[in-house]
């Protein structure tokens, strides 16, 4: 099959592997989701914590605990449309006067309006590490709301200034990293088009993600997520899938919820996974 017939189908699927990528919540720094292990900071960076320097409304104090995390992120891309889908914990800790957010990831899911399978290994999930951060707790109407401001963090590659630094794209460049340790450069994503047509593409990516969450009657925060993540595929299985798409988040907020459930600080990851069912809703699928 020439390039040229091949190309429609490689641009969708290098924008589905693009967006592969794009958890909110997305990852787990280790196996057994322990909040503590906190992974080589040279990989994120390592940002200096924000504080909010405001003090906590009433109610705050029973903030404090572990959270299953649930977050959906919509894209729209040139070729397709999709939905990321990450699971998690959030660990909030009351630390000087300030409620403390320490994001990890377990695993993730993708759903898209075009026939293709994308497979992000828990390896690569568990890679992203949000910098730990102080978040704005505000009292409306006796309904406390959460703000999580952007932390952005570096995933297949050490940078020295996360915010700032441009991603480098030469796979040979000495900050990529291979955060997943599956031997190749940067994170893997595995993308398959066709049962003919399917590889992998390597990234370097700065995840840049928000919330904004209220808590509910029942001790659970729902909310929305802000994500303005970006990536750049530095390699590739096949030339073929190394150009890339360009993709937005879908403006309608409802489409990219959070959802942080209270759960006892002993749950994992495993313990996620086989609870998955019974916590949060059905998987998505892409339905505008």
């Amino acid at each position: 099959m020439s390039g040229a017939a091949r190309s429609p189908r490689h641009r969708r699927a290098t924008a589905a592997a693009l967006l592969a990528l794009a958890l909110v919540a997305p990852a787990c720094g280790s196996d057994d989701g322990d909040s503590s292990a906190t992974g080589d900071s040279s990989a994120t960076g390592d940002a200096s914590t924000t504080t909010t320097g405001a003090a906590l409304p009433a109610g705050a104090e029973d903030l404090p605990g572990r959270y299953a995390h649930y977050d959906v992120v919509a894209y729209e891309g040139d070729d397709m449309k999709t939905l990321i889908i990450s699971y998690g914990f959030t660990d909030y800790d009351l630390v000087d006067g300030e409620i403390i957010s320490d994001d990890s990831f377990c695993f993730s899911e993708h759903r898209s309006d075009q026939p293709i399978s994308v497979e992000f290994s828990d390896a690569a999930t568990q890679a992203i590490r949000p910098v730990p951060v102080a978040v704005t707790v505000t009292e409306e109407d006796g309904v406390l709301h959460v703000s999580r401001p952007a932390t952005p963090t570096g995933i297949g590659v050490r940078l020295e200034d996360p915010a700032n630094d441009p991603l480098p794209t030469d796979p040979d460049d000495p900050r990529i990293a291979d955060d997943d340790g599956d031997g190749n450069p940067g994170v893997t994503a595995t993308i398959t088009v066709t049962p003919e047509l399917s590889g992998e593409i390597y990234l370097a990516r700065r995840e840049i993600f928000a919330y904004e969450a209220q808590r509910q009657d029942d001790g659970s925060l729902t909310g929305t997520v802000d994500d303005d993540s970006e990536q750049l595929v530095i390699g590739a299985s096949d030339p073929a899938f190394e150009t890339g798409g360009q993709w937005t988040q879908y403006p309608d907020p409802a489409k990219s919820p959070i959802l942080l459930i209270p759960v006892d600080r002993s749950w994992d990851c495993e313990r996620l996974r086989a609870e998955r069912d019974a916590l949060f809703p059905p998987t998505p699928e892409v339905d505008w």
